[in-house]
C-alpha cells in the first residue's frame, strides 16, 4: 500500500523520545490526590477504576471531573511500573516494549481542552496501549525485533492517527510474538510476555502484549493486528473481547504486514461497547488501504447503536461443530462453549447444530497464503518513504539504501523460531506462483460456502470456541488454534467474548463469526450475552494497588534487549 506522511498527526521533533523511568507517587490507603487543575479523588479508588471499569466507564468519571485523565495515566504507568518485570513471588507480565514519554503532557492537554467545554468525543482522554507494529510517529516500531529497534516510521499508523484525533492517548507499545509470526507472544527485543491469571502460562498472540496489558490494567483497551487469531487468541486467554473485523473495515496503512490478504488491524478490550466506541473511531475508508473501499456505505452512524440487551432474541445462531473438539485437554473449553451457548438460547436466541461442513472446513485449511506474502508485502512497507533506519541494516543485503526481509534475516537479530520461519519465506513472494494462485483460489471457494451456509440455514452467526484449549505453560505449543483460520482465510468478522474459567482458573473465550461487515448485529449479540454473564473478572496477579509502589532499578522498556 502507498503510504503518506500525515504530518498534521506526527509529533513535534523537539518532543523526547525514548523511554522514561516511570515515578508513580506512594499510594496509602484512603489517601486524596490532586492533578493540579483542582480535581480530586481518592486514589484506592482510581487504583481499583483502572483495574475494574472498562473506557465506557471511565469516561463517565471523566465527564463527571471525578478523575481527570491525568490521573488515570499516571495509574497506568504505576501498574506498569509495579508489574511489568518481577515483583514478589511473580515474574512479571512483561507486556510493554516502550512507555509514551509524552502520555503526561497529552493527557494534560486533553483535560484542559475538557476544561474549556471541548471533548473529542466518547474516547477523550482515554488511555490505551498499542501493539508494536503500529506505526507511530513520535517513537520507534519495532516488530518485537532487535534488528526493528531503532526502525522510525515517518507518522502514525492510520488507526493510531484516528484514535488520537478522537482523544485516545498511547500510554505504552506493546510486545508481540516477532513480526506477528506466531502464537506465544515472544520476541527478541521484548522476551517472552506472560499471561496475568497465571504467569507460568502464555498469553496468546501475535497480540498477546495487548491482551495481556489490558487484562493486568496498563491500559483502558488496546490495539492489536490478526492475520489467523491474533486478535482472538489474546482476548480468549485474558478474559477480554476482541474483534477481528471484516476485510476492509479499517485502515492497514501503517501496521507492518504480514499477508495483505489475510491482515486486519482492530481492538481487544473489556466489553463490547469499548469495541463498538473504538470501531467509531477508527472504521472507514482510507486512500492509502484500498481494501477500505469496501466500507464505503457500509459504516453506521454509530456501532454502540446496536447494543441492546435484547439482541438475542429471535436471533439464529449456528453452532460449528467441526470446532467443538471431544479430545480430553478440549473437553473443558468445549463444555464452557456448550453453556455459552445455552446462555444464548436463554437469552432467547435459536441454536442450529450444524452438521459436519467438510468441504466448507478443507476450503478453508487450504487457502492460507501468509507465508507465500511475507516478504513482498513486509519489503513494500519497509520501503515507506521518510522511514528512517540504520544504514548498516540496509547495506547488508542488496539494494543497500532500503531494509527488506533479507536484511533483517541476515542480521540474525530475530528470536530463533521466527528468524527460521522468515527464512523459509524468503523468495517465496518471486517463486513459482501456481499453487498460491489456488490457496487464493480456495479461499474464494471458503468464502462462496460460507456465505451459503448462513443462507441455507437462515443465521445471524456462527458459534464456536476462539481456541480450544487454555493458554499452555510457556515453553509448550498453543493446541487448538487451527479455527482462527475460518475468518481470517474469508475475510469474515469474528468477536471473541469471555465464555468463563477453566478449573485451573483460566479464561476461555466463546467466538461469534458473521457476514462480511455485519459488525452491528455481532456486537449486538455478544453484549446481549456479556450483559446475562459478566464472566469477565481480572486477574488475580494483579491486583489494585493498594499501598506503596516499588521502584525499580531501572526504567521500562530499558532493560536487555530492549531498544
Amino acid at each position: 500500500m502507498a503510504r503518506r506522511r500525515r504530518n498534521r498527526h506526527t509529533r513535534a521533533a523537539a518532543l523526547a523520545v525514548g523511554v522514561v523511568l516511570l515515578t508513580a507517587p506512594a499510594v496509602t490507603a484512603g489517601a486524596t490526590t490532586g492533578d493540579g487543575a483542582g480535581n480530586r479523588a481518592t486514589s484506592t479508588g482510581i487504583a481499583e477504576w483502572v483495574v475494574d471499569m472498562d473506557a465506557t466507564q471511565l469516561r463517565g468519571l471523566l465527564a463527571s471531573g471525578r478523575v481527570t485523565s491525568v490521573r488515570l495515566v499516571r495509574a497506568y504507568q504505576a501498574r506498569i511500573d509495579a508489574y511489568e518485570q518481577a515483583y514478589a513471588d511473580q515474574p512479571g507480565v512483561n507486556a510493554v516494549i516502550r512507555v509514551d514519554p509524552t502520555a503526561i503532557a497529552d493527557a494534560a492537554r486533553l483535560d484542559a481542552e475538557r476544561r474549556r467545554g471541548h471533548v473529542r468525543g466518547p474516547l477523550h482522554g482515554i488511555p490505551i496501549l498499542v501493539k508494536d507494529n503500529y506505526d507511530t510517529g513520535d517513537l520507534p516500531t519495532s516488530s518485537g525485533s532487535l534488528a526493528l529497534r531503532h526502525w522510525r516510521p515517518a507518522d502514525d499508523a492510520e488507526q493510531v492517527a484516528r484514535l488520537r484525533a478522537a482523544g485516545a492517548i498511547v500510554v505504552a507499545k506493546t510486545n508481540l510474538h516477532e513480526f506477528a509470526s506466531g502464537v506465544e507472544t515472544i520476541s527478541s527485543l521484548g522476551g517472552q510476555t506472560r499471561n496475568p491469571y497465571d504467569q507460568t502460562r502464555n498469553p496468546g498472540g501475535s497480540s498477546g502484549g495487548t491482551g495481556a496489558g489490558v487484562a493486568a490494567g496498563f491500559g483502558a483497551a488496546g490495539l492489536g493486528s490478526d492475520t489467523c487469531g491474533s486478535i482472538r487468541s489474546p482476548a480468549a486467554h485474558n478474559s477480554l473481547v476482541g474483534l477481528r473485523p471484516s476485510q476492509g473495515l479499517s485502515s492497514r496503512d501503517g501496521i507492518a504486514p504480514l499477508s495483505d490478504t489475510q491482515d486486519v488491524g482492530g481492538p481487544i478490550a473489556k466489553s463490547v461497547s469499548d469495541i463498538a466506541l473504538i470501531l467509531d473511531a477508527t472504521a472507514g475508508y482510507d486512500p492509502d488501504d484500498p481494501s477500505t473501499r469496501a466500507s464505503i456505505g457500509r459504516i453506521p452512524r454509530t456501532y454502540t447503536a446496536t447494543l441492546d440487551g435484547t439482541a438475542l432474541v429471535n436471533a439464529r445462531v449456528g453452532v460449528f461443530t467441526d470446532y467443538l473438539s471431544t479430545s480430553g485437554p478440549a473437553q473443558v473449553t468445549t463444555a464452557l462453549v456448550r453453556a455459552a451457548v445455552g446462555d444464548m438460547a436463554a437469552q432467547g436466541a435459536t441454536v442450529v447444530d450444524l452438521p459436519a461442513q467438510p468441504a466448507l472446513t478443507s476450503a478453508v485449511d487450504g487457502s492460507s497464503v501468509f507465508a507465500d506474502e511475507t516478504e513482498r508485502d513486509l519489503n513494500r512497507y519497509l520501503a515507506a518513504p521518510g522511514s528512517r533506519f540504520p544504514r548498516s541494516l540496509a547495506r547488508l543485503e542488496p539494494p543497500a539504501d532500503v531494509v527488506t526481509l533479507a536484511d533483517i534475516v541476515t542480521s540474525g537479530q530475530v528470536t530463533p523460531t521466527v528468524l527460521k520461519r522468515l527464512k523459509e519465506r524468503l523468495g517465496t513472494s518471486t517463486g513459482p506462483q501456481d499453487a498460491y494462485h489456488q490457496r487464493l483460489a480456495r479461499r474464494a471457494q471458503a468464502q462462496q460456502l460460507l456465505h451459503k451456509l448462513f443462507e441455507d440455514n437462515d443465521l445471524d452467526a456462527l458459534v464456536y470456541p476462539a481456541v480450544q484449549q487454555q493458554a499452555a505453560p510457556i515453553g509448550q505449543p498453543q493446541e487448538g488454534l487451527r479455527i482462527c483460520a475460518l475468518a481470517a482465510n474469508t475475510g469474515f468478522p469474528a468477536l471473541t467474548i469471555p465464555a468463563g474459567f477453566t478449573p485451573d482458573g483460566m479464561p476461555v473465550g466463546v467466538e461469534l463469526l458473521g457476514r462480511p461487515f455485519s459488525e452491528p448485529a455481532l456486537l449486538g449479540l455478544g453484549f446481549d450475552y456479556e450483559q446475562a454473564t459478566h464472566h469477565r473478572r481480572p486477574p488475580a496477579s494483579t491486583p489494585p494497588l493498594t499501598g506503596g509502589v516499588k521502584e525499580r532499578p531501572g526504567p521500562v522498556g530499558a532493560g536487555p534487549g530492549r531498544g
